[in-house]
């Protein structure tokens, strides 16, 4: 089962999140624009379920395919959810993950953030990664210039007060072909 090809700090930091399972339930995770579900697939074969949520039916239908091909006990851990994430909320506290990787949307992303972390459950986490569209070190437009995804200041504004605990709140440098820098966001909510 294929997995999109990412930065290694993306890679790292994920391997590490789902390596970490509440023991009192089943894992679950909130892919949150996750197109055709690459991520789910993976995730789903590794015991969590997950929620995949887009915007696009092509998107979602061809994820259906690639589960059902992956076979009935992948398949069954996998929801697909039509969603624009410019509005739609997620069930209040229930996954231990939500998971949100290089998504655009238009709106006020401060509160497509708060949105987004209302579905973190207690002592879960957040994990947001975005292209950012001008280069903080240079002040150039980078590849994703007229993107409007997560940035450090939006995901801080939003994430700020007792609830949370930011884990990482800062932009790198891709270590790709492709460079640019990347805002990476995780923060975990507290008990």
């Amino acid at each position: 089962m294929p997995r999109r090809r990412r930065t290694r700090y993306v890679t790292g930091e994920l391997e590490e999140l789902f390596t970490t399972r509440r023991p009192d339930s089943e894992p679950s995770v909130l892919d949150a624009g996750a197109g055709h579900g690459a991520e789910a697939l993976w995730l789903a074969a590794h015991g969590w379920n997950v929620t995949v949520v887009d915007f696009s039916l092509a998107a979602l239908d061809f994820g259906q395919r690639n589960a059902a091909q992956a076979g009935a006990d992948v398949a069954e851990r996998i929801t697909l959810v039509e969603g624009d994430l410019g509005v739609w909320a997620p069930e209040p506290r229930a996954h231990d993950v939500v998971l949100c990787l290089y998504v655009h949307c238009a709106g006020d992303m401060a509160e497509t953030i708060t949105r987004l972390a209302s579905g973190v459950a207690p002592g879960g986490t957040l994990f947001m990664v975005a292209h950012q569209s001008v280069d903080p070190a240079t002040g150039e437009p980078t590849r994703a210039a007229g993107q409007h995804q997560v940035s450090i200041d939006e995901a801080g504004a939003a994430l700020r007060g007792d609830e949370w605990e930011i884990v990482t709140l800062e932009n790198r440098r891709r270590d790709d072909q492709m460079g640019g820098v990347d805002a990476v966001v995780r923060a975990v909510r507290q008990p």
